[in-house]
């Protein structure tokens, strides 16, 4: 449960798809072209591949990439090579459920994904690949296809600023399995998200990575299982609208807060490993230039 009172999902009334992006491209993608050097393309290599060979699998091969079928017959490990293309297709899979609408008012993780995906959306279009996106706000989920260029990136930006309704409370098992039946050709998955779902969405996200390229970033605020100690507050479940009256000066309920905080960490990295996917937490206090560098390097590392 949410910490505090629900931030409403729409953000502030000045912030306009041009003046998002712009931000981003100068506040963001500059420094990150000085930082990274090309580096984000390492951490953005999951490129559309085609398939091109078999070979036997030797140390250090990526095990994803291991063709299970082949090594059965065989009895012992093939991986599968593959042949990069120039172009990528990459979706971005977007978390819009009431628990994004969390945070400090000029900050809630609502608008942090929208300058996460406006970032990599930029860094891909100016490669000339391609990005779609899947939205899920609890309720309904809504697909943009594949295009190039920055009009793209705009139009998503646009769409992230559109106030949701949303409702029910959040299961990503949805999102990630309309992806797997949606995205076809191997592709680049990124998914933003701050995991506060019902349980089950591990499942779909491995069958993500049997055929694509995954990329998990989630969201979180320092605020959500912290609370300021000013005696009775009411606070609300951003998922559910339930209100609860707590003490916050009460040392046994911080604690039991911040060992609530800690399990539900514990259970989305576990997660997250067992699809053998790299997390990369993102704070609504985060500098964006550092956390894409600090993605970047975790990247790198997988690679070698």
């Amino acid at each position: 449960m949410d910490t505090a009172t629900e931030q409403p999902v729409d953000t502030a009334p000045f912030l306009t798809p041009e003046r998002v992006l712009r931000r981003v491209e100068w506040q963001v993608l500059r420094r990150l072209d000085g930082r990274l050097q090309g580096d984000y393309h390492t951490f953005l290599r999951g490129n559309g591949m085609d398939f091109l060979d078999l070979r036997t699998y030797e140390w250090g091969d990526d095990v994803r990439h291991i063709d299970w079928n082949v090594s059965a017959r065989m009895d012992d490990l093939f991986v599968r090579e593959f042949m990069e293309d120039r172009e990528i297709t990459a979706w971005l899979l977007l978390d819009r459920t009431r628990s994004m609408g969390f945070g400090a008012v000029e900050r809630t993780k609502e608008l942090v994904l929208c300058e996460l995906a406006a970032t990599f959306g930029q860094l891909l279009v100016r490669g000339g690949n391609r990005i779609g996106a899947i939205m899920y706000d609890g309720q309904r989920q809504w697909t943009m296809p594949p295009r190039q260029g920055r009009d793209q990136v705009l139009a998503l930006v646009r769409e992230l600023l559109r106030p949701v309704s949303g409702g029910a409370r959040t299961d990503l098992s949805r999102l990630l399995g309309t992806a797997a039946r949606l995205v076809r050709r191997r592709s680049l998955i990124v998914l933003i998200s701050d995991f506060i779902s019902e349980p089950g969405w591990q499942r779909p996200l491995l069958r993500l990575t049997e055929r694509h390229e995954v990329v998990a970033v989630r969201l979180s605020d320092p605020r959500e299982y912290d609370l300021p100690d000013a005696g009775l507050l009411t606070v609300q479940d951003a998922e559910t609208g339930e209100q609860l009256l707590v003490d916050s000066s009460s040392p046994a309920l911080r604690n039991r807060l911040l060992a609530l905080a800690e399990e539900q960490d514990e259970a989305i990295r576990s997660g997250v490993a067992q699809a053998q996917v790299g997390l990369h937490v993102v704070s609504t206090e985060d500098d964006l230039v550092s956390a894409f560098v600090r993605m970047a390097e975790g990247g790198r590392k997988r690679v070698r």
